[in-house]
């Protein structure tokens, strides 16, 4: 005939909490706050990617050490074109690094220096004289202190050198008359 009532029961309850979960995970899809953070994940997983593409891996950064500051430079010199460019920065941060700086340096060159910014080069410059007056009168008299220490210090090492060579000399002398007075006693005993 057909299934026990027992059957029938754990069945129902069996596919009870399946729809249950079914429910659920609708209603977690389209959580308004689960949207969000399913799209904060994956923009962060794409930032991270575009900068793993960019910088490399932190094992492969390591790996490509300090050659690839000169392999880039070298690129980028010779092959200024946009994908060339895109192609040496991947995987090297400190190619992407010159790239960024050259650019910037490009644009700062390029736009006019306004008047406000001229007016406080020439207040900087102003307040800035007399500390350069002081730190130039410091550096002559730190010159001065280290060239009479070091005239000190190289005047006692000569006389230290020189009252080694003495006492040197001495003992050495002191030494051959011992030996020598030594050789006339054991020749004179046999």
């Amino acid at each position: 005939m057909g299934q026990e009532p027992e059957e029938l029961r754990r069945d129902i309850e069996r596919r009870r909490e399946d729809l249950g979960e079914t429910i659920d995970a609708i209603g977690d899809r389209v959580s308004p706050g689960r949207i969000i953070e399913r799209r904060r994940n994956r923009m962060v997983d794409n930032v991270r990617s575009v900068r793993e593409r960019v910088m490399g891996t932190m094992s492969s950064t390591m790996s490509s050490g300090a050659g690839a500051v000169g392999d880039a430079a070298g690129n980028v010199r010779d092959h200024l074109g946009p994908e060339a460019v895109k192609q040496q920065a991947t995987g090297s941060p400190l190619g992407a690094g010159l790239v960024a700086f050259g650019i910037g340096f490009l644009v700062a060159a390029t736009l006019p220096t306004t008047e406000t910014e001229a007016q406080a080069a020439e207040r900087a410059q102003g307040a800035l004289e007399p500390a350069k007056e002081a730190l130039t009168e410091a550096a002559r008299n730190v010159a001065g202190d280290v060239k009479q220490g070091a005239t000190e210090a190289a005047q006692e090492m000569k006389q230290t050198a020189s009252t080694a060579a003495s006492d040197v000399a001495d003992t050495a002398k002191q030494e051959a008359s011992s030996v020598k007075d030594d050789a006339r006693q054991a020749a004179s005993s046999t």
